[in-house]
């Protein structure tokens, strides 16, 4: 099964050079570490920043420089600091290529839930509700099961959706999955050393398995 750090790995194959992309709290912000050299992207965060950088070394962090996850980050050389005000106006003008969200849970048709958790306390939805209303493309990074092995791609969300019919793929611990247009989850890839089988006792949703199912690459 993927590490937190693999899962970002594999899905920062799916940004393209010229990308204006935003990274949500969790194993989102890991992406950041992973996109190659030759791919320029410009990485958004909604409190107000473009151009954030990769996580600073030990002892090398500012702590005037947070992304929306009060993470200490650092910047690019070109970035550009403002308001969440103006971040926001970009996201809702659809300026966002591609955002990366973290989840709780997502339906076989595409919605997620990602914001609480019955009988937690927390400050609010933040701006994920503003960013799955308005990304071209939401990829979500998550755990395929919760701690007691109980599938967390469902046919239907149990927990509060932060949007319903927004998100377009899946990558977990254990496979890369594509949200169907009918609706149902697409099997693309496999984790190494993980089986078909395994992943589809692991999914609850309708699961489309094709005839070949290939083995996750990560370098």
């Amino acid at each position: 099964m993927l590490t937190k750090e693999q899962i970002a790995q594999r899905i920062a194959k799916e940004i393209q050079d010229g990308y204006y992309v935003n990274l949500g709290i969790g194993i989102p912000t890991l992406v950041a570490n992973y996109i190659p050299e030759e791919v320029h992207v410009v990485l958004q965060s909604e409190n107000g920043l473009l151009g954030m950088g990769p996580f600073p070394f030990e002892g090398d962090e500012d702590p005037d420089l947070i992304n929306a996850g009060k993470q200490t980050i650092t910047t690019l050389p070109g970035s550009s600091i403002f308001d969440s005000a103006m971040s926001f106006g970009m996201i809702r003008a659809q300026k966002v290529d591609l955002t990366i969200l973290g989840a709780m849970e997502v339906s076989e048709n595409g919605d997620i839930a990602n914001w609480k958790i019955p009988g937690k306390m927390v400050k609010g939805m933040g701006g994920a509700m503003d960013l799955v209303a308005s990304a071209k493309n939401i990829i979500v990074a998550m755990q395929h099961v919760n701690k007691a092995g109980e599938s967390k791609l469902l046919p239907e969300c149990t927990l509060p959706l932060t949007g319903v019919r927004c998100i377009r793929k899946v990558v977990t611990e254990l496979a890369v999955l594509d949200i169907l247009p009918e609706g149902g989850f697409l099997l693309l890839e496999r984790a190494p050393d993980v089986s078909v089988d395994y992943i589809r006792q692991a999914t609850r949703g309708r699961l489309t398995i094709p005839g070949h199912v290939p083995t996750m690459a990560l370098t």
